[in-house]
């Protein structure tokens, strides 16, 4: 496989970006695509120095993106810039000019962890006619979007007032809120498949859980699992696999490969 490491200018954020890509060896091009999203902390790099994300994808007919989220959590900011609108619109376009990817809803994936949890899963709800599936390992839910404790996004962030920049201060029922997208595309008929997951140590824990039983209380269809393990690297790196599989499932990829 190949290895891309990519830097464009991105109109919407008015600068330079960067992402890597990973072009499979098995099967014919085009390629079915996984969008995989970092966290707050984290950079576009993370992925491919933290985990074994290469080896996991050796043997399948799948392109990897992984591309600069900065702390935007993948949302158009409150007071900022369109993070959503980044993602959602000129990233894709980007990825399909220039890479050999197909261009089906079914064939486009998207997964993070933590903020890229959070923002995989609203990005395949804001927009539910560009992705088949979305995922998320200990998403950051612990904000107004689905409620959650108070203290939690001054535990996530370390800037006095970044929530707020970033999600304003009444999410409930904007783009930011996941359950009120949930139901704009359920709406549509254009529901993604939806899997969730989370470590028993995590401290995202009691926000995962919250939206597992409100998704189920407004009936939207999705897969939740509870594994051990914390908010951590460790965790991520042994459940990406699952996470690949579940897109996989039901893709002309995972067909060719057995799944």
């Amino acid at each position: 496989m190949a290895l891309c490491d990519v830097h464009w200018k991105s109109g919407v954020l008015m600068k330079q970006v960067g992402m890597y890509v990973i072009l499979p060896e098995t099967g014919q091009p085009p390629f079915e695509t996984y969008y995989l999203l970092h966290g707050l902390s984290d950079d576009y790099t993370t992925w491919i120095r933290r985990t074994r994300i290469e080896w996991y994808v050796r043997n399948l007919p799948l392109m990897v993106v992984m591309p600069e989220g900065l702390r935007g959590f993948y949302t158009d900011n409150n007071a900022g810039p369109a993070y959503g609108r980044y993602m959602g619109e000129e990233l894709i376009g980007f990825v399909e000019r220039n890479f050999p990817a197909r261009r089906q809803r079914e064939a486009r994936h998207i997964g993070g962890l933590s903020m890229g949890g959070y923002g995989a899963v609203r990005l395949a709800l804001q927009f539910p006619h560009l992705f088949g599936s979305a995922n998320s390992h200990g998403g950051a839910f612990m904000r107004g979007p689905i409620g959650g404790t108070k203290d939690q996004p001054d535990r996530f962030s370390s800037f006095p007032g970044e929530m707020e920049q970033v999600f304003g201060d009444k999410p409930v029922g904007s783009d930011h809120d996941i359950l009120a997208l949930a139901q704009r595309a359920r709406t549509a008929g254009a529901l993604p498949r939806l899997y969730l997951d989370c470590g028993t140590e995590d401290y995202l824990l009691s926000a995962n859980r919250e939206l597992h039983a409100a998704l189920d209380m407004l009936d939207v269809s999705h897969t939740y699992k509870e594994f051990p393990g914390a908010h951590d690297w460790d965790y991520w790196d042994r459940h990406v696999p699952e996470a690949i599989a579940f897109h996989l499932a039901e893709s002309a990829a995972g067909r060719s490969v057995g799944m």
